[in-house]
């Protein structure tokens, strides 16, 4: 019987620690039952511009509350003041998270991680484990300071072979190339019935409208591999009743695409190039990439066109944009 209790209490110390950081450093929702039960995802936060501190929190929340999905949000923390700070690019701890992830959704940018917490993101690609990217993570990686590192081959300009712009063009398809549509006075209009022979996708199922106030990105190096699934045109307005500027070439805004890393499993990434924080006010916007998340787990016949994708609470989001987050925030006001 001591034994016992004391095989309990030494595990109570090694839990306590890790528990006490849900808050801290980041956030985690049990989930329970649902279609995501027993499954695990990791939503990975670390943009300067279009606040995927406020997206992935909520998109957490729907998973765990809605689907029974685990799910564990990582936010990008300035180290000296325990804040979270979107366009501090050095540090997004709790990438240990992975380990036990069935799922990686990421929208980051920029972002030149110590290579102890990139490692923990390459073991999971090696692994061939699906992963979402949105909007930025076609540029994820910016290398200025430490070149000598073995992941400054994931810089979005890298020249590194069969790293050639970098890991958003080897995991998603694409890098940066420009906003195709005026940024800041543009928005998005998904075309749903653009891809004829992807109607049917079970990504698509009861997706009818999307619509964002961020601007179309120009894509020009996607894969013959890429399957696209929505193309994107720009609006004329940042006002989902405006109206759409045919003048401008359709850009893929949505799309699948298998990935596989040097002596690791083939696996299977799906990317929006949608994803500001705004965007997600659009339901079709979420339904999408929820059911990107249960196709990817391989769970398509539980995709509903009916699911509910509403906010669990309230979701109030802020304009996109450089220096504008708020100041001062922890990770548990994002809960």
């Amino acid at each position: 019987m001591k034994a016992h209790i004391l095989t309990f209490a030494i595990l109570l110390l090694i839990l306590q620690p890790l528990a006490a950081q849900n808050g801290e450093t980041f956030l985690q929702f049990e989930g329970g039952e649902g279609v995501g039960k027993g499954k695990h995802v990791v939503l990975v936060a670390g943009d300067d511009e279009y606040r995927s501190e406020e997206s992935m929190p909520m998109l957490a929340k729907i998973l765990s509350e809605r689907f029974g999905f685990k799910t564990t949000v990582l936010f990008p923390i300035h180290p000296e003041s325990g804040d979270v700070v979107p366009n501090y690019q050095n540090n997004i701890p709790g990438l240990e998270h992975l380990q036990s992830a069935d799922l990686m959704i990421m929208l980051i940018r920029f972002r030149e991680l110590p290579d102890e917490q990139s490692q923990y993101i390459e073991d999971f690609l090696m692994a061939g484990k699906p992963v979402i990217g949105l909007r930025t993570s076609t540029h994820a990686f910016f290398y200025q300071k430490n070149k000598e590192s073995k992941f400054a081959k994931w810089d979005w300009m890298s020249k590194a072979p069969g790293w050639e712009r970098g890991f958003g063009q080897r995991i998603f398809g694409e890098t940066w190339v420009n906003h195709h549509g005026v940024h800041g006075k543009e928005g998005t209009r998904g075309l749903i019935d653009g891809v004829d022979q992807n109607n049917e996708h079970p990504i698509l199922r009861g997706v009818t409208d999307i619509w964002g106030p961020s601007d179309v990105y120009g894509i020009r190096h996607l894969p013959e591999s890429a399957n696209v699934l929505v193309q994107g045109q720009s609006t004329a307005e940042l006002d989902p009743n405006s109206e759409l500027i045919w003048e401008k070439a359709l850009m893929p805004i949505a799309w699948t695409k298998p990935y596989q890393l040097e002596g690791g499993k083939q696996g299977m990434a799906f990317a929006s190039t949608m994803g500001a924080s705004l965007d997600f006010q659009s339901e079709g916007l979420r339904r999408l990439v929820i059911n990107a998340a249960i196709w990817l787990m391989g769970m398509e016949e539980a995709i509903d066109p009916e699911m509910n994708v509403d906010f669990v609470g309230t979701y109030e989001p802020t304009m996109f944009g450089f220096d504008t987050f708020r100041k001062g925030m922890r990770v548990s006001d994002f809960k």
